[in-house]
């Protein structure tokens, strides 16, 4: 399971260093192979282990294709995904596609979601974090989130 947020860096090349908390789970769920893609909720990227990619890239592309939802789903999805491998350093390169679409500069944030992790702007991590705080009222949370014994 991948938690915490991490403050991270991107050098001028785009690489960045996967904390190692991080990197030796990566190590072993998928011997360093990862995906990283597109969220197309939020402007981050999604990194994936390569097992639980290809998990989720069968059922992304088991979806109806003739449904016009759908297959823009799937073109941004499985069309920005990009196999990365860990380097003797512990880092990865992000695309520059990538990076463009996650307004990825020099600062960057790193947040476990349990079967993957988010890849953020730092700059605009503080603007979802700050969107979620002003989010407190009972009445805007869905019934599925109300369900939850925290």
């Amino acid at each position: 399971m991948f938690r915490g947020v991490q403050h991270i860096s991107l050098d001028a090349k785009g690489r960045m260093a996967v904390p190692s908390r991080q990197r030796e789970l990566l190590s072993v769920i998928g011997e360093g192979h990862i995906v990283l893609t597109v969220d197309t909720q939020a402007p981050c990227l999604a990194l994936y282990p390569l097992p639980e990619w290809e998990r989720i890239e069968r059922d992304v592309q088991a979806l109806p294709a003739l449904n016009p939802a759908v297959k823009r789903f799937q073109r941004l999805v499985l069309g920005y995904a990009t196999d990365l491998q860990l380097d003797g350093s512990g880092r990865i390169l992000v695309p520059p596609a990538l990076r463009d679409y996650a307004q990825l500069e020099k600062r960057a944030v790193l947040v476990g979601q349990g079967n993957k992790l988010e890849l953020w702007s730092e700059d605009l991590w503080q603007k979802e974090c700050a969107a979620a705080l002003a989010t407190d009222s009972a009445e805007e949370l869905p019934a599925e989130l109300m369900q939850l014994n925290l």
